[in-house]
C-alpha cells in the first residue's frame, strides 16, 4: 500500500470541473493538489496550489510532474493510456494503467464485462460499412454504432432504426473502428458509484435513477425508485467489477434496467467519479470526491449512507443563469464550475436538494 499522509500533494490529470471537486475535497483532508492539464481557463485550476499546462505526450513534463507528487490520479478517461504507463514508472497512479485500457474502448470493456459474466447489450465490433450491414442481421435493428473510443453524452453514436439507414450513420461517425450493439428497451437508467480501497476494502454508494435531456444527464434522484432486492443485486454487480479490475478509487457503474429478463445490463463503465454521483457532496457522510481521495491516498473508506431522499439538477448551458433562484431557495445547494461562457450542452454546475425526513420516494 501506498499511504500518503496530510500534506501529501496528489497529481491530477484533467482540469474539468471533476478535477475541480476532486480538489476541493483533497484540500479539505489536508492534501495539497497540482494539477496537469493542457487546456486553459479550466476549472480545476482555480483551487490546485499548482497547475501545469502541458500536453500528455510531453515526456519530459510528465516525468517532472511526477517527481513533484506522491500519488497520481486522474478526473476524465480519455487520457492516452501511454501517459499513465509512464508515469507508474515514477509514481503510484491509481487507477491504473490497466483499467484506462479496458475503459476507454467499448469493445474491451464488454469484452471485459461479459468475460466474468455481467449482461451487457449484445455487441459487434465492425471496421466496414458491409461489415456492420452483415452484423445487423444478427443483432437486429433498432441498434446503435458507436465509435469505439472518445464517445460520451451521447457523442460519436447513431441509431440505426432500419437497414436504409446505415450508409448516413456510418459516414456520420468518420470511424473504422465501430461497435454496434443491440438496442435495449429499458423503464430506467441507474447508477452505482463503488469505491474500492488499497486494501482490498469495498463501499458503495445507494443506485441514483438517472433522467438525460439530449442525451446528457438532467437529473439524478437518489435512492433509485427499484425494490430493495434489485438495489442490492446492483450493489453486488457492482462490488464484482472494481474486485475483478483490482480496482483503486471511485468507479461508476451505469444500468439500464427494465421489466424483461436479465432485468440488469451494464450500459458502460467510468473509471472516475461520476456526475450521477455529484449529490453524495451533500447527500452522505462521505462525498463520492472524498472517497476518491481517501482510496488513493490509502485511507478508510468514509460511510456512504444515504441522509434523505435526494435529487441532484445538472445546470446545462443558460440554466447557469437562474442562479439567483437556486440560491434564494433555503432547500437548494449550488454548485457552479467556475466557466465563464455558458454554451449548449455544456456543463456549467448543478444544484442539489436534500430531504431528510424522507428516505424514500414512497415516504
Amino acid at each position: 500500500m501506498k499511504t500518503c499522509a496530510p500534506g501529501s500533494v496528489i497529481g491530477m490529470l484533467g482540469g474539468g470541473q471533476l478535477g475541480r471537486m476532486l480538489a476541493l475535497a483533497a484540500a479539505q483532508l489536508g492534501y495539497h493538489t497540482h494539477v496537469y492539464c493542457p487546456d486553459e481557463k479550466n476549472p480545476a485550476e482555480q483551487v490546485t496550489d499548482r497547475l501545469s499546462r502541458n500536453s500528455y505526450t510531453d515526456e519530459a513534463a510528465l516525468v517532472e510532474f511526477a517527481k513533484s507528487v506522491d500519488v497520481v490520479t486522474y478526473e476524465f478517461e480519455n487520457i492516452p493510456v501511454e501517459t499513465v504507463e509512464l508515469l507508474q514508472k515514477h509514481v503510484p497512479v491509481f487507477p491504473s494503467a490497466k483499467v484506462l485500457k479496458v475503459s476507454q474502448d467499448r469493445l474491451r470493456e464488454k469484452d471485459f464485462l461479459n468475460g466474468i459474466g455481467i449482461e451487457t447489450a449484445p455487441y459487434a465490433p465492425v471496421a466496414t460499412v458491409d461489415e456492420a450491414a452483415t452484423a445487423l442481421r444478427d443483432i437486429g435493428y433498432p441498434a446503435v454504432l458507436k465509435t469505439r473510443r472518445f464517445g460520451y453524452d451521447g457523442k460519436g453514436q447513431a441509431i440505426v432504426r432500419q437497414a436504409t439507414d446505415l450508409p448516413d450513420a456510418w459516414a456520420s461517425l468518420k470511424s473504422s473502428e465501430i461497435i454496434i450493439e443491440g438496442f435495449i428497451p429499458f423503464d430506467m437508467e441507474i447508477s452505482v458509484l463503488a469505491a474500492r480501497g488499497q486494501d482490498g476494502e469495498i463501499r458503495c454508494f445507494d443506485p441514483a435513477e438517472n433522467i438525460h435531456k439530449n442525451h446528457i444527464l438532467d437529473l439524478s434522484i437518489a435512492p433509485a425508485r427499484i425494490a430493495p432486492e434489485l438495489r442490492a443485486e446492483a450493489i453486488e454487480i457492482a462490488r464484482r467489477i472494481v474486485a475483478e479490475l483490482d480496482y483503486v478509487g471511485v468507479l461508476a457503474v451505469e444500468f439500464f434496467v427494465s421489466d424483461a429478463a436479465p432485468v440488469f445490463r451494464v450500459n458502460e463503465i467510468a473509471p472516475r467519479v461520476h456526475n450521477s454521483g455529484h449529490w453524495s457532496i451533500e447527500a452522505s457522510p462521505t462525498s463520492q470526491f472524498e472517497q476518491h481521495i481517501r482510496a488513493i491516498c490509502g485511507l478508510p473508506l468514509g460511510d456512504t449512507t444515504l441522509y434523505g431522499r435526494t435529487e441532484m439538477k445538472n445546470l446545462i448551458g443558460d440554466d447557469i443563469l437562474d442562479m439567483v433562484s437556486y440560491l434564494k431557495d433555503p432547500a437548494a445547494n449550488f454548485h457552479h464550475y467556475g466557466k465563464k461562457q455558458a454554451h449548449p450542452g455544456r456543463k456549467m454546475g448543478h444544484v442539489t436538494w436534500v430531504y431528510p425526513d424522507a428516505a424514500s420516494w414512497d415516504d
